[in-house]
């Protein structure tokens, strides 16, 4: 192996932004290793461009996006703005797109959108905004589209489009089939993009089947464009409309024939992108700033296995030799060496002692050593939702507790607007019935029929009133103690944090703020676990698993200098949407056919969520359950193809970079 075989790498974490790689990437792109990154680069590359046309007496024309992607950004122009003193009174604004039909003041208008997340905080004229009418008739559309067209013509036209891009590919609303020439228009949605707006209607029964959306035609015409991606379920569109041949099915793909167009992505949207998931098929690793580190090493190995669909212990020389990874050999050595060292690697994962055993030294590589020493450990697993740590790692969650471990569940928040009003009035009808039985609660037919009444006037998207919201509190948190309680846990081991970002009512939350990181600390100094088990996907549609990670991280580095911190390990698991990558995988929990139907069944206790949940995510039908044994058996299959044993299913886990780099 090279020299570098013992440095451990996770997910490329760069010290600056790294540029596209031209022989495969048919239009610029910038990675970034962080979202936050990505959103303050771009920022600053507009306030450069808005005072620099300033200085010279020009006025700057944006265009602007919406949705979660550019939040980032609006933010830290606001920022800029109120620290820095940029001005944006010399700005001209034109938004991609609208719903139709769409009231301004709704909660899902892009109207409202803008003026909450950028325009009410910065000095931009109101006169210099323009958004396209949700409430015109379908006659005053085509002359108010043309209209649109001809106000961007008379500002000048666009010096800078920002946008973000869905999952169809689509730029603006232009869905699959828009073609180059395309202007503002009315569109009709794909269902997809119908899918993943689901969660801001609250059902996508409620989602606008049509929306005003400027044309592929109209961003091309900006002078520049910059494309923004974050988050590992916009990585294989990414891909697409940067390396494949540009096609009117992929309206994004366009930007390739710009002649300054940009994607800027953070490591997650970038993973499937030749020069990540398969750099050696690129060109030398040292020629793309790679080395042959361990990580790289295993992926690579494991790639070729799974091509060429043979166990990692049946690789040749000439298999490497034949599918673009001389490079690796001639660095590192034959076929026969790389195959052990990888078949070994993977080996050790697999644990069926996830906290360690007594007397025993883990073979986990990944473990801390300080962390396996003692037994039984105390534990603590945050999970985001009442339910992801069941559906995420219910499995190892039952082990660690009939492994005599002190197991603590935190549930980092309510859950509440993912309960179905009916559920709620069944409730409701329940426990007013209860205390008319028993002659309790004088009060609860007055707040019965406050939340009736509301139900019955409720329309779609609406924010819930205090007394609903707490109630589906309640349920959520009376499923997910009956969950815990199923797996193992004890009573007063099960923890609701009911984090204060967010209790906002709607599925667009606040920022993290210093109370959601104080809550988590107080849990932690309360504990002082040997282990932290927290979801580390970044695909949640919704961006609650984000949110909760940053203050689980927060939280863990604001008491790194206690005692217990410093030998306490984290470790990440998936949530219901994506599972860790083979070469990812640093701890494997295999489970057998009894503990699957056992994970299934402490799963089916939040009854909420069950048969149809209300925020199943993008375009997948099965429900929560179907979906972790899918993954979960999946991974087994995938370890018996490299060769290693063959298990029932397997819950994957990777060690959080804080705690390996100790």
């Amino acid at each position: 192996m090279s020299t570098t075989e013992n440095r451990r790498d996770e997910q490329p974490i760069y010290s600056g932004p790294l540029s596209h790689v031209q022989a495969v990437e048919r239009v610029p792109v910038t990675v970034y290793a962080q979202p936050l990154d990505a959103s303050r680069a771009v920022a600053r590359e507009i306030a450069d461009l808005v005072q620099t046309r300033a200085a010279s007496g020009k006025k700057t024309v944006l265009g602007l996006a919406t949705g979660s992607t550019p939040v980032g950004v609006y933010d830290e122009l606001i920022r800029l703005h109120r620290e820095e003193g940029v001005s944006f009174k010399t700005v001209t604004t034109f938004n991609l797109d609208e719903y139709w039909p769409m009231q301004p003041d709704a909660l899902q208008s892009y109207h409202r959108f803008m003026r909450e997340h950028l325009f009410d905080h910065i000095d931009i004229p109101a006169a210099n905004i323009h958004i396209p009418d949700g409430t015109l008739t379908r006659s005053e559309v085509p002359t108010a589209c043309a209209h649109y067209e001809e106000a961007i013509r008379a500002a000048g036209g666009i010096d800078l489009q920002v946008l973000g891009i869905g999952r169809t590919g689509h730029i603006g609303f232009n869905e699959p089939g828009s073609p180059l020439e395309s202007r503002t228009r009315l569109i009709t949605l794909d269902s997809v993009t119908r899918a993943d707006a689901a969660s801001d209607f609250f059902g996508e029964w409620n989602v606008p089947r049509q929306a005003i959306t400027m044309g592929v035609g109209s961003i091309l015409d900006a002078r520049r464009v910059v494309l923004l991606a974050f988050g590992e379920h916009k990585a294989p569109i990414v891909r697409k409309a940067v390396e494949e041949l540009p096609c009117s099915h992929v309206s994004a793909s366009a930007l390739q024939q710009h002649p300054d167009a940009r994607f800027v992505l953070d490591a997650a949207a970038a993973a499937r992108l030749s020069r990540f998931e398969s750099p050696w098929l690129v060109g030398p690793l040292d020629t793309l700033g790679l080395e042959w580190t361990t990580a790289m090493v295993r992926k690579a190995v494991i790639w070729l296995a799974l091509k060429l669909q043979k166990p990692i212990l049946k690789l040749t020389d000439e298999d490497y030799n034949e599918y673009g990874l001389q490079d690796l050999l001639s660095n590192c050595g034959r076929a026969y060496d790389l195959n052990i060292e990888v078949f070994r690697a993977m080996q050790d994962t697999i644990t069926g002692w996830p906290a360690g055993k007594p007397g025993v030294v883990r073979r986990v590589r990944a473990a801390v050593a300080a962390a396996g020493e003692k037994f039984p450990q105390r534990i603590v697993i945050f999970s985001p939702h009442p339910d992801d740590d069941v559906i995420s790692m219910g499995g190892t969650l039952i082990r660690l507790c009939e492994q005599g471990h002190e197991v603590h569940v935190a549930y980092q928040t309510s859950g509440n607007i993912a309960v179905w009003d009916e559920s709620a009035d069944r409730h409701v009808d329940f426990v007013e019935e209860f205390c008319h039985a028993f002659g309790v609660g004088t009060k609860t037919g007055e707040i019965a029929e406050r939340v009736r009444e509301f139900l019955r006037t409720k329309h779609p998207g609406s924010v819930d009133i205090d007394e609903l919201q707490t109630v589906k509190g309640l349920i959520r948190r009376t499923e997910a103690r009956a969950g815990a309680r199923y797996s193992g846990v004890q009573p007063d081991r099960i923890h609701f944090l009911d984090l204060p970002f967010y209790e906002t009512g709607r599925v667009r939350k606040r920022p993290i703020g210093p109370e959601d990181i104080a809550i988590t600390v107080r849990l932690l100094e309360e504990v002082q676990p040997h282990q932290i088990y927290a979801a580390g996907d970044l695909s949640d549609p919704h961006g609650t698993h984000r949110v909760c990670l940053s203050a689980v991280i927060a939280a863990i580095t604001q008491v790194s200098d206690q005692q217990w911190a410093r030998h306490c390990e984290m470790w990440l698991y998936r949530g219901a949407w994506q599972e860790w990558e083979p070469h990812e995988i640093e701890m494997a929990v295999p489970l057998s056919p009894d503990e699957v139907e056992r994970k299934r069944m402490a799963i089916f206790k939040h009854e909420s969520q069950k048969d149809r949940a209300l925020f199943p995510g993008p375009s997948d039908p099965r429900e929560f359950w179907q979906r972790a044994e899918d993954r979960n058996r999946d991974t087994a299959r995938l370890y018996d193809r490299l060769g290693l044993p063959e298990y029932e299913a397997i819950e994957g886990f990777v060690l959080h970079r804080r705690t390996r780099d100790r």
